[in-house]
Formats: C-alpha cells, sequence, structure tokens
C-alpha cells in the first residue's frame, strides 16, 4: 500500500474513527477502517476498533472484508472491456450469450394458494438494462415479491452463491423501472462465458494484476484469512454481537460477480484511483479513457427514470433506506450518480454504492477524490455506521476547500 500524504483533517478523521469505537454499543461500532485517495496516491488511512468484539486483534489498514456488493464496479469493468474488444454491445440480447437468462418470466402476482403466477416478458433482457438495474431483477432481502418467489418455488438464497440462485424471477418488464439486484451476478456469468474463465480468473488477470490488488479475490489464502474481520449484528436493543459463524471465509461455490469479492480497503483505492485516472493503472491502462467517461454518464435520464431508495423484506440482513434522500439520482455503469451535489460535499455527477457488511465508497473525478469507509456488520443501512460514513466524507471534503 502506498505511504499516505497527510490530508488537512486527518486529526479530526482520526478522532472520528476513535470515537464511534470506544464504546461499542447502540452508539458505536466495533471496528472501521478508512481510506482516501487522491489521483497520486492514499492521502488518509485510518483504522480503529477491533476485528472481534472480545478479541485483542485491532482493525487495521490490511484487514480483509467481504466486500459484498462493492464488487459490481470491478464486474462492471471487466464487462467493459469486452465491448472495448468488440465482443459484447451494450444493446445486444444477454440471452445471447447465455440463454437461460431469456427463460426468466415476469412476476404477475400470486394465486389463493401463494404460487407465483408469471408471464413472459415484453422485451429481451439487454447487457444494458443489466448495468442499469433495469432489467427487472431483485433481491430477496430488499423485494418481498422476490422472497416470496424463491420460498413457493425453492430458489436458493443469493448468499449460498449457488448457480441456480439467479433464477428467480422478473418484478417488472426490461426497461420499465430501476430495481437494484441480482443484475451484476447475471453479467459475471455473462463475462465468464464470452472468455471461458472463471469471473475470478478474469478479474485476477485484468484488474487485479495490473492494479497491484494483491489481497482481493473471491477466497482468501492463510495470510488474509487470519487478518479477516468477524461479521458483527445489532442486535434488538443495539448492541453488537460477533457471528464467526456467520462470517464469509470459505471458496464460493460460483464467483458472484455481485457480491462476492473479499479485500482489503487499500486495494479498493488502487480500483477507485483508476476511475479518477481515466483508466489508467500503474502497469498501463485498463479501460479507454472514453469507457471511463461513458460508464460515468447517468444512464438513467434519458429513459425518464431515476434510482431511488430500497425496501426491507429481511430486517435482520438489510433496513429500508435510500442514500441522500431529497438529492435526485440517476446510475451509471454500474453506480449510483448524485444529479446535484450532497449535503456532505460531493459534487454533482460523482459516483458512489455500498456493500451489504456497511461498506460504502465513493469516486469523485471532478475532483480527483475518493474514499472508502468499511465497518463489518449488520443489518445493512445501520444508522450509526451511515452517519459516521456521512461524517467521514463531509470532513473530506472540507480539507478541500
Amino acid at each position: 500500500m502506498e505511504t499516505p500524504m497527510p490530508h488537512p483533517r486527518t486529526d479530526e478523521l482520526n478522532a472520528l474513527l476513535h470515537r464511534l469505537t470506544q464504546t461499542p454499543g447502540p452508539e458505536g461500532l466495533a471496528g472501521v477502517v478508512a481510506m482516501l485517495t487522491d489521483r497520486e496516491g492514499v492521502c488518509y488511512a485510518g483504522a480503529a476498533g477491533v476485528r472481534e468484539l472480545g478479541q485483542a486483534a485491532p482493525m487495521a489498514p490490511d484487514t480483509v472484508l467481504a466486500l459484498y456488493s462493492t464488487t459490481k464496479p470491478l464486474t462492471a469493468v471487466c464487462l467493459m472491456q469486452l465491448v472495448e474488444e468488440g465482443r459484447l454491445r451494450l444493446d445486444d440480447a444477454a440471452g445471447d450469450t447465455l440463454p437461460e437468462i431469456d427463460q426468466l418470466q415476469v412476476l404477475d402476482g400470486f394465486d389463493d394458494a401463494g404460487q407465483p403466477r408469471t408471464r413472459a416478458p415484453k422485451r429481451r433482457i439487454r447487457i444494458r438494462d443489466l448495468l442499469l438495474h433495469t432489467a427487472g431483477l431483485g433481491y430477496e432481502f430488499f423485494h418481498a415479491d422476490d422472497l416470496r418467489y424463491r420460498s413457493a418455488c425453492g430458489v436458493p438464497s443469493v448468499g449460498t452463491a449457488k448457480p441456480d440462485s439467479l433464477r428467480t424471477v422478473l418484478l417488472h418488464d426490461p426497461g420499465e423501472a430501476w430495481t437494484y439486484g441480482v443484475s451484476l451476478d447475471w453479467l459475471g456469468r455473462v463475462i465468464e462465458a464470452v472468455r471461458g474463465q472463471r469471473l475470478g480468473e478474469v478479474m485476477a488477470e485484468r484488474l487485479f494484476t495490473p492494479l497491484g490488488m494483491a489481497d482481493t479475490g473471491f477466497s482468501l489464502n492463510d495470510s488474509q484469512r487470519a487478518r479477516a474481520a468477524t461479521l458483527h449484528k445489532r442486535k434488538p436493543d443495539g448492541s453488537l454481537q460477533a457471528v464467526p459463524q456467520a462470517t464469509p471465509r470459505n471458496a464460493p461455490a460460483s464467483d458472484m460477480g455481485g457480491q462476492g469479492l473479499f479485500g482489503t480497503v487499500g486495494d479498493y483505492m488502487r480500483f477507485i484511483r483508476m476511475w479518477l485516472n481515466d483508466g489508467a493503472g500503474p502497469a498501463g491502462p485498463v479501460l479507454h479513457p472514453e469507457t471511463v467517461h461513458a460508464m460515468c454518464q447517468d444512464g438513467l435520464a434519458p429513459l425518464g427514470l431515476s434510482a431511488g431508495g430500497w425496501g426491507s423484506a429481511l430486517p435482520g440482513l438489510a433496513r429500508a433506506g435510500e442514500f441522500c434522500p431529497g438529492t435526485p439520482k440517476g446510475w451509471a455503469y454500474s453506480l449510483l450518480l448524485n444529479r446535484k451535489a450532497t449535503p456532505t460535499g460531493r459534487p454533482a455527477g460523482s459516483l458512489m454504492w455500498a456493500g451489504l457488511g456497511n461498506c460504502h465508497f465513493w469516486i469523485d473525478r471532478a475532483s480527483g477524490l475518493g474514499g472508502f469507509w468499511a465497518t463489518h456488520l449488520l443489518p445493512f443501512h445501520d444508522a450509526v455506521a451511515h452517519q459516521g460514513f456521512e461524517a467521514f466524507e463531509a470532513l473530506a471534503y472540507r480539507g478541500e476547500q
């Protein structure tokens, strides 16, 4: 990892992390890792708290975390590399590469016995739909109808990483709405079909090695396992409990492009810096500058659509919520785009997203600044973790003024 360059608000940033981890109860966190990068390198690296409550090992900049949905942008980059090579087009039907995706049906309600009624979609799912989350695919923990369909039809949870876990139902016709779900997992399968390799092999060759992301992958080696954080959960009274048995550690049944990576925040800084530098990495270009520019455009605005919040069908995994409520938002490839400046200081047109374990990042290409805030905690959208992220981002921009 690069030697951090002092950020003007370093002392305040450190104080924020330590304050939130001093009392790991209803108002605190077990551990946090947070970093900032500009176009040249890391300008703040902080960590506080412990990797597991009741254990002495501290949270550290090289702590390995489950990245959950912050996996998605890496999958999107691997897809766009195929577009650059002319092997795919964004308006191609995904079923031309993966015929099984054409078997997905649109949910049309449930009968009196609780069995789903379905119909054929009005059109085929395109690659662009998967990148923009306009395919109609949801997540069982956000969408009650998806959960009900899975239960009725015996479709495994996406958390199992089993191939059949993607054979769910469309919640609407392709192109009609923005619905966040398993689209990037399907895109991972598209990439595998075209490349003839597992997604982890593709990423290792085309992302991790050229960017120097030595601690990122779909499984852990012994060194990474020894540095891995334990997952925690917030109990009904707000207190924290370590749940080692629920902490993902083993190699998955399949490489899930929407959720499956492990990594360090330092590695993710290298990925963010690639976006800040128009696709350039230390070993050469990962994407062409024009591709990066295209990936940062609002793909929903031309469709008359917006990105919004989410519900909760499994409150133990995720709480309902919305990022920057009141701020109009679109979606790029494959990141949330704020159409106006956020209260924390992020300029209009910037990008961000998050992962189920309450990790958040942003990419501000205009200012040349990116950041990542990571805890290892469920349920998603924890109030303390999210407010900490907002305070971290606000301090980062105060240092830019």
